[in-house]
């Protein structure tokens, strides 16, 4: 099944019990905060399964969250591919993300 088949099941199932007339878009970001803790929590433990549950309530709220405010959640991942998809640049040992030109400069002094 499609990311965008989930979406819609997830919307009727929040519609069916009331959460996308009753709670609010903050609502929903303060209840995939808590989920994304749970989610830090399951990967310091290495709980695989529980990083999945995480991962999955955490979409569920970003879902709830865009039905609210009427955008589509996979139009959103088209617009952050858009603006990232040109991007030149690595990842350094530690984590950290440099722009190409960055690294291209301090290589050349």
């Amino acid at each position: 099944m499609s990311f965008a088949y989930y979406e819609n099941e997830i919307i009727v199932w929040a519609t069916k019990r009331g959460i996308i007339d009753n709670s609010t878009p903050e609502m929903q970001f303060l209840k995939g905060t808590s989920e994304w803790g749970e989610l830090s929590d399951a990967l310091a433990k290495k709980d695989m399964h529980a990083v999945k549950d995480a991962v999955g309530d955490v979409m569920v709220c970003l879902i709830n969250m865009c039905a609210m405010l009427d955008i589509n959640v996979v139009e959103c991942m088209q617009q952050a591919y858009g603006e990232i998809k040109d991007r030149k640049g690595k990842m350094m040992p530690g984590g950290v993300f440099v722009k190409e030109q960055d690294y291209v400069l301090k290589e050349a002094a």
